[in-house]
């Protein structure tokens, strides 16, 4: 694998594709997740302006057995016909399931791993660790990315962040850090930005992109791909005020309404997928456990929307 260019290629808006279902009995609707896919790649997001990630939290990844995963992922990555880089998400809490995607993935054709500390017990750095370095083996080929999910599992330390440049395809870093740890965000971002693509997952692009990080976690582009990649060109170059006010303008009502959503039903990428239903795309609930809230929350999801100017809101 050439570790630079991996790098390289992990860039833009990084958007998690929303696994979706059909609603009569809650199976996977594989065509319909392959529209979504080219819709993306339509709207603007392609090599250089973003990166597709199958099988993410906001792909219910938690509710999909192991051949489930591999199917998603093969659908998008078949989709994206590689005009888009694709990163499967491979977390687990075994092992040896983790080198069972680890190796499918790969054979499929993935461009990137993502891969976190495994949750449920509290793991150590060492343990992760060797974790990372059995999917590094199951798939030599691919570069991985590492998820710091402290609030699901271990957090990754800054003397851990370290130690993954010791493994040679690990080329990104999807980083958050505690609000409480005093510039922890920063200063990983600033130290390890050279070596690594970091991927920002704390919604402070301006901050991140001026300290070097690569890639922004974007849930917006699933529903208004178009605003994605010029809020991606804005940073590129370097409208830092254009950026931030669209950030207030069209990021924070989302995050808003999804922290209100969150006091009903708990799990990820429903906002994105009623945001989805709401512009005309195909979309669906989520599976069970993560309670169904698109006709409590149509409304106002429907008003955030028009709010924020996103077009082809229907009625």
């Amino acid at each position: 694998m050439d570790r630079d260019h991996a790098k390289q290629r992990l860039q833009g808006c990084y958007t998690t594709i929303p696994t979706m279902f059909r609603d009569d009995d809650m199976e996977l609707n594989l065509a319909a997740m392959q529209r979504h896919v080219r819709f993306l790649c339509a709207g603007g997001l392609r090599e250089g302006t973003g990166v597709l990630l199958s099988g993410g939290g906001a792909g219910d990844f938690s509710t999909l057995t192991v051949d489930e995963r591999l199917r998603v992922a093969a659908a998008v990555i078949a989709a994206a016909d590689g005009q888009i880089p694709v990163a499967v998400g491979v977390q687990t809490t075994s092992t040896r399931e983790l080198e069972q995607l680890a190796y499918a993935a790969a054979e499929l054709g993935a461009d990137y791993l993502q891969v976190s500390p495994p949750f449920y017990f509290s793991h150590t750095e060492d343990d992760f660790l060797e974790y990372l370095a059995a999917a590094a083996v199951a798939a030599p080929e691919v570069g991985l990315i590492v998820y710091n999910t402290y609030w699901t599992s271990m957090g990754v330390s800054d003397g851990m962040v370290s130690r993954l440049l010791d493994l040679p395809t690990v080329v990104g870093l999807k980083w958050s850090s505690p609000d409480g740890a005093f510039f922890g965000f920063e200063r990983v971002v600033h130290e390890y930005a050279d070596r690594l693509s970091v991927i920002d997952n704390q919604l402070r692009f301006v901050t991140s992109h001026m300290l070097g990080a690569r890639s922004i976690e974007l849930h917006i582009a699933n529903h208004w791909p178009q605003w994605g990649v010029r809020l991606w060109e804005q940073l590129e170059a370097g409208a830092y005020g254009d950026v931030q006010q669209e950030m207030m303008r069209v990021v924070m009502p989302f995050y808003q309404l999804w922290a209100e959503m969150e006091r009903y039903t708990s799990g990820d990428g429903y906002l994105d997928k009623l945001c989805m239903e709401l512009v005309g795309l195909d979309s669906s609930r989520c599976r069970p456990p993560t309670r169904d809230v698109r006709r409590r929350f149509r409304e106002q999801a429907r008003q955030m929307l028009l709010q924020c100017g996103t077009p082809n809101v229907v009625d």
